[in-house]
Order: structure tokens, then sequence, then C-alpha cells
């Protein structure tokens, strides 16, 4: 699943990879209206399809981690999309067996399709942040400089607590005299750290969001295991006369 998310690329997979599909059928519309593009077509249309399959299974990846509302959007969003599918991978059929413009004909139903799935994918994407780091905005929101955020004595030990700093809820983490320090908003969709559960993995201290299962490292926020692909932002802290002071990672 890290693999599909785009863990280990540290960016989402899925819209890197429909880039190839829609590039690939787009410039196959454009040959169809062009003398002599009848071979280049064909190979277009089947590169395409090729190439959906392994789009549709990032994309599927990416559904299964999401909330009710987005993941409703998300099966309209696959219909369409394997409608398109379906009428490019009749098109390169139709064309390989020289009907040719029958081929056309359904491919151009194909990009109809493909444009409502991508007008979709667009709603998710930009209205609805899926795929976005939303921890983001943390640099411009919380307050610069080292700031006392609690006492050593407030915080319980091998426990998750978590603080508000200025706009931004802060998660501690407190091991003895050291504390780890990360936003508390999950980079996936927001989740409250601070209810998830502490797990040694590979012999790290991580935080699971309760939400998806994003696995962070409490030392640095660097991503164990997806959904995530944007590392959590991490917090300085120092210990002065039982006052435990944070000052953002930039």
């Amino acid at each position: 699943r890290d693999l599909l998310h785009g863990t280990w690329l540290g960016h989402p997979l899925h819209p890197m990879l429909t880039d190839v599909p829609i590039g690939a059928w787009m410039s196959a519309a454009v040959l169809d209206l062009v003398p002599g593009g009848r071979r280049a077509g064909t190979t277009l249309v089947g590169l395409g399809v090729v190439a959906a399959v392994p789009t549709a299974v990032t994309g599927l990846a990416d559904w299964s981690q999401l909330n009710r509302p987005e993941q409703r959007t998300g099966v309209v969003h696959a219909a369409a999309n394997s409608v398109a599918l379906t009428l490019y991978a009749r098109s390169f059929t139709a064309r390989l067996r020289g009907r040719h413009g029958l081929g056309k004909v359904l491919a151009l139903g194909g990009l109809a399709a493909l444009g409502f799935g991508g007008l979709l994918g667009g709603h998710l994407s930009y209205r609805r942040a899926i795929g976005a780091n939303h921890t983001a905005d943390v640099k411009d929101t919380m307050p610069s400089g080292w700031t006392v955020i609690a006492t050593l004595d407030e915080l319980p030990d091998r426990t998750l607590t978590v603080r508000q700093l200025g706009q931004v809820p802060v998660l501690l983490y407190r091991r003895g005299p050291t504390v780890d320090a990360l936003v508390d908003r999950c980079s996936h969709l927001s989740g409250p750290l601070h209810n998830g559960e502490v797990r040694e993995v590979v012999g790290d201290t991580c935080v699971v969001c309760p939400w998806h299962g994003s696995t962070f490292r409490l030392r640095d926020g660097e991503v164990v295991h997806g959904p995530a692909t944007a590392p959590q932002p991490r917090l300085r802290t120092r210990v002065a006369d039982q006052q435990v002071e944070v000052e953002l990672v930039t």
C-alpha cells in the first residue's frame, strides 16, 4: 500500500500516473484529425489503455483511505474513468481490425467520459484537498521563535498530549526528561494524532493516526507508513526550569 500511495516518493503517485493515459488519449484525438495519423493514433490509444491499469490501481488505493463524502465522489470519478477505459479499449480493438471510423467515434466518447472524470478528480484535489499536504500552512500560522508550551510536570510520561500553540495544535510525547513535538494535524487528512496510538516500528517510536493509519516517527516526523506522503512538521524542544519550550523546524 505504501508503494501504491507514493509514500516512498514523498508525493501521491496516482496524480502523476494519470498524465500518461490522458496525454496519450488527447494526442490520439489530435492525430485522428490529421491525415496519415492512423498508425500513430492507434499506438497512442493502446498506450493509454495499458497505462490506465496501474493508474486505476493507485487511485483505488487512495480511495480506500478517504472519508465517506470523498469516497462517494470518488465512486463517480472511477465510474466515469472506467467508461472511458472501456470505450478506448474497444476503440483500440476496432482500429486493429481496420475499422478506424468506428475507432474514432468510440475514442470521442471515451474522451468525453475522461473529461467528466477529470472534472471530478480536480474537484477532489482542489476543493476537497485529497492528496494535499494538510500541514503546509503551519509555518504561516505558528508563532516564530522559542515558545513555552507546557511545564514538564504537566506532561504524563509515555502518553500522547496535545497543546495549542497559536492556531496550531501540537502533539507532545514525553520520555523522561525528553519531549518530542509534532504538529497534531495529520498531513494526510488532518486527523487528530493525539487520539492515535504509539507503536514501535523497526526500532523507532511512532505515532499512528486514528483516522487512516498514517504512521510517523516521533523523533523527526518522517512518514513510516502511508497513506500520508508528506512528513509531519516537527518542533525542536528544550526544557528550561521545568518549562517545555518549542520552536518549529523550518
